[in-house]
């Protein structure tokens, strides 16, 4: 139930409820080629991320633990090794530090975690950072509850460019962010959207996130304050011309509802964004994204087009 590309090595990774990874590799001939990965799972994997260097990947699954996945040159496969505690729930949502050995996960115990993902096999002793100094494989670095009183899933968790701050969004339509350089603090904003269920940073204090609202919202982070920018889709509500017999089919599929009412929203998005990508650009200075959804749309954003058509709009 999830996929990533590395863009550099151009390999794709998938993951399913069959409880295993597959590794796609394109040929000189174009065609693709897959490798299993075994995942040593009993519950099916939810989640997959490759990592900044494209040397391992990490998979979230309902086995309360995540598979962190590297290539084995000597035997020619692919080995897993587990990180366990203290999951509690279904692992949700993950998402890799710049430094390519910090990972963030968020699960369905209400809860984020950031662990050490040092594989010794592949890579150099890591030194200390603002997250920890003690980085073995499994290492809980931070653990921070969605809210006081649970606060619901953890649907998205993101980085940031530079590694300090961690973003997430959950299913009590708040967004957080964690800052490793003030103490790990936490600042959390209570919205009036229904909840979000993506989440990406674009520079090093502005946050995207969408969700079953249908628009991409644009949030600022500055010290101990989380505020509002703007909403990043203007799109006006279109004319109704009766329902045709496209716009039933349509609406069927993308909203399943065939009335005969107007059910249009004034969006872009007719149903809810289950993701947001960076189309171009990094997290430090990003420059298009990406968001697809629910009514089968992928719509990509051009952020400096954007600043121009909204009014007081400024990226920090």
């Amino acid at each position: 139930m999830g996929i990533d590309w590395a863009p550099n090595t151009n390999r794709i990774v998938t993951c399913s409820v069959d409880r295993n990874a597959y590794v796609w590799t394109q040929g000189d001939d174009g065609k693709w080629t897959t490798t299993l990965v075994l995942l040593r799972i009993n519950r099916a994997a939810t989640c997959v991320k490759w990592s900044p260097m494209e040397n391992k990947f990490a998979v979230g699954s309902g086995a309360r633990l995540i598979s962190i996945c590297y290539f084995e040159k000597e035997n020619n496969w692919w080995v897993s090794k587990h990180i366990k505690k203290p999951i509690r729930s279904t692992v949700t949502t993950l998402d890799w530090h710049p430094n390519n050995i910090l990972l963030v996960a968020g699960s369905a115990d209400f809860k984020v975690r950031v662990f050490s993902a040092y594989i010794k096999d592949i890579e150099d002793q890591p030194g200390p950072n603002v997250w920890g100094s003690k980085l073995p494989l499994g290492q809980l670095l931070a653990e921070f509850p969605n809210s006081a009183s649970g606060g619901g899933w953890v649907h998205s968790v993101s980085f940031s460019a530079d590694g300090n701050k961690v973003a997430w969004v959950g299913h009590d339509s708040s967004i957080n962010v964690a800052d490793a350089t003030q103490g790990k603090a936490v600042v959390k904003l209570k919205t009036e959207y229904l909840p979000f269920l993506g989440c990406n940073w674009i520079s090093n204090n502005s946050l995207l996130v969408a969700g079953h609202s249908c628009i991409p919202l644009l949030y600022c982070h500055d010290g101990d304050e989380l505020r509002f920018v703007a909403k990043l889709d203007n799109t006006q509500r279109k004319e109704s011309g009766g329902l045709s017999a496209m716009k039933k089919f349509q609406s069927l599929d993308r909203q399943a509802r065939i009335e005969t009412n107007d059910t249009y929203l004034d969006s872009i998005h007719q149903n809810a964004i289950t993701c947001i990508s960076l189309y171009k650009g990094t997290k430090a200075n990003a420059k298009k994204f990406s968001t697809s959804g629910l009514d089968g749309q992928l719509v990509i954003w051009d952020l400096e087009s954007l600043e121009k058509s909204i009014e007081g709009l400024k990226i920090a």
